[in-house]
């Protein structure tokens, strides 16, 4: 009998999936390897005007869930996308969406978008060359039924730069042992730290903690209490930076040392900023 080796990717693929993917899918780096690559100390700030620098992605924080990721390539990304992403003639190539509320989506995303991925009973497989989008799935509260909609959220991954970029999207649950799996690697991660209407707090910090991101950067806080009492659980075993600014370049390179949550602060886009 012949006997057939399968990758680590594509056996945690058929594992969450059910079904191993298309030949011409571009593999995930981020499943296939198992622990974050070392760094160096550095993170540098930066507007979103700027080029991104060669193997680099310049992350910005727009609003409540939404964040513009860009590459050095050109390529602009915008997750947990509401239709507004400020006064701005920007037209995203992606756009992620998520509906377990109004404020993580749009029924009516601008045509002229290329990709629009809704992150709801849906799997995405985005290969474009320089950066592959992925989700993985989870269940979101609902009032129908048994309460619960299978599938609801996404958590959408972004390969970039040999970065993986995860955003947590409207978490509702801690992922299963299959999910954080099919997650994989997550270098940085977006998470939301309201303590309410997504997990609370203790089981989120428990999440970012089996996670191992080197850069966390917490969204969907609606008060300086809420965030400092997400910064204060967080203190143990990441370093805290909160330099006032809305955006952050990173590459593999130059991940930091010691795990950090950065702080950013929402600003819509501006063409005259």
């Amino acid at each position: 009998m012949r006997r057939v080796t399968l990758s680590l990717s594509v056996v945690l693929s058929l594992l969450w999936h059910g079904a191993a993917p298309a030949q011409t899918r571009k593999p995930s780096h981020c499943i296939a390897l198992a622990e974050a690559a070392p760094g160096i100390e550095y993170v540098h700030l930066a507007g979103w005007h700027a080029p991104v620098p060669q193997d680099s992605v310049r992350i910005r924080y727009i609003a409540h869930a939404m964040f513009l990721i860009s590459t050095a390539g050109g390529r602009h990304m915008v997750t947990d996308y509401t239709g507004f992403i400020g006064n701005t003639a920007l037209i995203p190539d992606v756009v992620t969406m998520n509906h377990a509320h109004d404020s993580h989506w749009t029924p009516y995303p601008d045509p002229a978008i290329p990709h629009v991925l809704e992150g709801w009973q849906r799997q995405h497989h985005l290969d474009l060359g320089e950066v592959l989008v992925r989700n993985v799935t989870t269940d979101i509260r609902s009032p129908f039924g048994d309460g619960v909609e299978r599938d609801g959220n996404s958590i959408f991954i972004f390969e970039v730069a040999g970065l993986c970029i995860g955003h947590l999207g409207h978490l509702h649950h801690e992922p299963t042992p299959a999910q954080y799996a099919a997650i994989g690697r997550l270098d940085v991660v977006m998470a939301a730290v309201d303590g309410g209407l997504t997990v609370d707090l203790p089981t989120m910090i428990r999440i970012l903690k089996r996670l191992r991101s080197s850069i966390v950067i917490p969204m969907h806080w609606f008060s300086e209490a809420t965030l400092n009492a997400f910064l204060a659980g967080m203190a143990d075993g990441f370093e805290i930076v909160r330099p006032g600014r809305s955006a952050l370049e990173v590459s593999l390179r130059e991940l930091p040392a010691r795990p950090v949550v950065f702080v950013l602060e929402p600003a819509y886009l501006r063409d005259d900023s």
